[in-house]
């Protein structure tokens, strides 16, 4: 198995294969990976999830699954700080985390997804309309804004991700499915979830 060292932005939230990723880059050991990602041959870093800890002056224990990042927008402000725009490409596994120096960097490998099965296209067709409406009880709710985009992916397997991000979902959740090992399964534990959060929402818009 082919393995990369990659610089990584250990977050507050999971990033997700086909997901775009706003970012304000501020602190100084990440404006230095921002540097370094565009000075490679691809502006390509690593995105996984806050275990314990924060975004903000290190010390963050990091979970080991992630997604890797590329740039696809970059604006530089007068100070130094950065806004950009990134695109989640694919799921990696940190095989080593390496020194801080300044900016955490990792050992990764990439971690494909599972074949389909024939059943999953009928599994998305009824897991859709759930995190659609889903969705909109959270942006009734004042949950998330609206997004205005709830188009699929015409591959199945990514189709799972895009619905995984339309969800109203925590980090913790949305980390779950990202570490499913394939379509199906993430398509089985989306709608085990959203039995859940459908309950929830119909409580609070009741309730509200």
């Amino acid at each position: 198995m082919t393995t990369t060292t990659l610089p990584m932005f250990p977050l507050g939230s999971v990033l997700l294969p086909g997901e775009l990723l706003p970012l304000h880059v501020f602190e100084p050991r990440y404006r230095a990976l921002v540097r370094a990602c565009i000075a490679a041959p691809e502006p390509e870093f690593g995105v996984v999830l806050i275990e314990r800890g924060w975004e903000v002056g290190g010390g963050d224990e990091r979970h080991d699954v992630g997604t890797v990042a590329r740039i696809v927008q970059l604006a530089e402000a007068e100070d130094g700080r950065y806004g950009l725009l990134a695109a989640g490409m694919r799921r990696l596994r940190v095989e080593r985390w390496l020194p801080d120096d300044p900016y955490p960097v990792a050992d990764t490998a990439p971690w494909d997804d599972e074949p389909p099965s024939a059943d999953l296209e009928d599994a998305i067709a009824a897991v859709a309309p759930r995190v659609r409406r889903a969705t909109a009880l959270a942006v009734e709710l004042g949950d998330q804004p609206a997004s205005g985009n709830d188009e699929l992916s015409s591959d199945a397997t990514l189709a799972t991700y895009h619905l995984a991000a339309m969800a109203p979902l925590g980090p913790s959740d949305r980390h779950a499915l990202l570490c499913a090992p394939g379509p199906d399964e993430r398509i089985r534990l989306l709608g085990e979830q959203l039995d859940d959060i459908e309950a929830m929402l119909a409580f609070r818009l009741g309730n509200s």
